[in-house]
């Protein structure tokens, strides 16, 4: 297939990109390079002929339209999106731009285009809210986002099913718990405490640490957009999770014991403004229609995950020290197709 990727110079789209590449797939990638953006992401398939970069913004709806009108994707895949709920409680504006009007640009252009393309959303359990009962979330459960990065996503996802509606859209969305595993930017909790840890910093814990999240590894959230994109229903809604369900504190403990660090190490801060307890995902639905299931052993994967961060200590260090814009500020336009 052809593949028009957004977004993959980040964490879980570069995962996406570099699988579809390896899978002899066709994959442009637009991205704009913002903070979370590192194009050392690509670096594993920079030089592959079936892949091209193009640096520019999604709400660059001439941009869209050009992309759409010369490569003519199979499929357009929508990881761009601002997605760190910290920031999004500081500042909300850059969520709404971006992942909500920059999904409507997207929409719009390929609805304009007439071409016979697929649209994959990729989106978030935070949209349901905090399952303060435990009970894992399927994807008949309301929509309750609670910070302003969850409302904006959903916001997003409602759009993208209209559009399946008024419009007759080939569209397909996704819901995946939290992620994890090599490239993720330093900001999210398994990065920025391995990291941490290694430079012989204290870990920030919100309140008791007793959030519980259901965690699933970039590789598995890939093969699940891949299954989506590949078997999925149009219009549906399919939630991928890990079946992982952990508190916090339970995680920290863990990077404890494989970075060799002790519990004095743990650092209790206050807990940041309307933090949902509980993100609990039932992915039965597509295991049932798409045949996919998670992979990836947790405890094997998150001690993987560390080695990685052990053995690319430029590569993160490069991303906390914020090295890393130069790095793309001299190699994006060598790759711009």
């Amino acid at each position: 297939m052809k593949l028009l990727v957004t977004g993959a110079a980040g964490f879980i789209g570069s995962s996406f990109a570099r699988m579809a590449v390896r899978n002899g797939h066709e994959v442009l990638v637009l991205d704009a390079l913002t903070y979370a953006g590192n194009l050392a992401n690509l670096d594993p398939i920079k030089d592959a002929k079936n892949f091209r970069f193009v640096k520019g913004d999604v709400r660059d709806s001439n941009l869209a339209q050009e992309l759409l009108f010369t490569f003519k994707p199979h499929a357009v895949v929508h990881f761009a999106a601002e997605s760190h709920v910290d920031r999004s409680i500081m500042d909300a504006s850059p969520f709404i731009s971006t992942n909500v009007g920059g999904t409507q640009v997207l929409l719009d252009a390929l609805r304009k285009s007439e071409i016979n393309c697929r649209y994959v959303q990729i989106s978030t359990d935070e949209v349901y809210g905090s399952a303060d009962d435990k009970k894992p979330f399927t994807e008949q459960h309301y929509l309750k986002p609670s910070s302003p990065y969850a409302a904006s996503k959903t916001s997003a996802d409602l759009m993208v099913l209209a559009y399946h509606h008024t419009y007759k859209m080939d569209v397909v969305v996704t819901r995946c718990s939290n992620n994890y595993g090599p490239y993720q930017f330093p900001e999210k909790l398994i990065p920025l405490f391995t990291t941490n840890l290694f430079e012989g910093k204290k870990v920030p814990v919100y309140g008791d640490g007793m959030q519980i999240r259901d965690w699933i590894h970039c590789d598995d959230h890939s093969r699940g957009v891949f299954a989506a994109l590949e078997k999925g229903k149009s219009g549906q809604v399919y939630n991928l999770g890990g079946g992982n369900g952990k508190p916090n504190i339970e995680i920290t403990k863990l990077l404890l014991k494989l970075t060799g660090r002790g519990e004095e190490y743990i650092q209790y801060v206050q807990d940041r403004p309307g933090h949902d307890r509980v993100y609990l995902i039932d992915h039965s639905k597509a295991t049932r229609e798409l045949g996919w299931t998670p992979q990836v052993d947790f405890e094997k994967g998150l001690a993987d995950t560390v080695q990685w961060y052990r053995d690319n200590r430029p590569w993160w260090e490069a991303v906390k020290s914020g090295a890393y814009r130069e790095y793309y500020q001299k190699q994006y336009g060598q790759r711009q197709g």
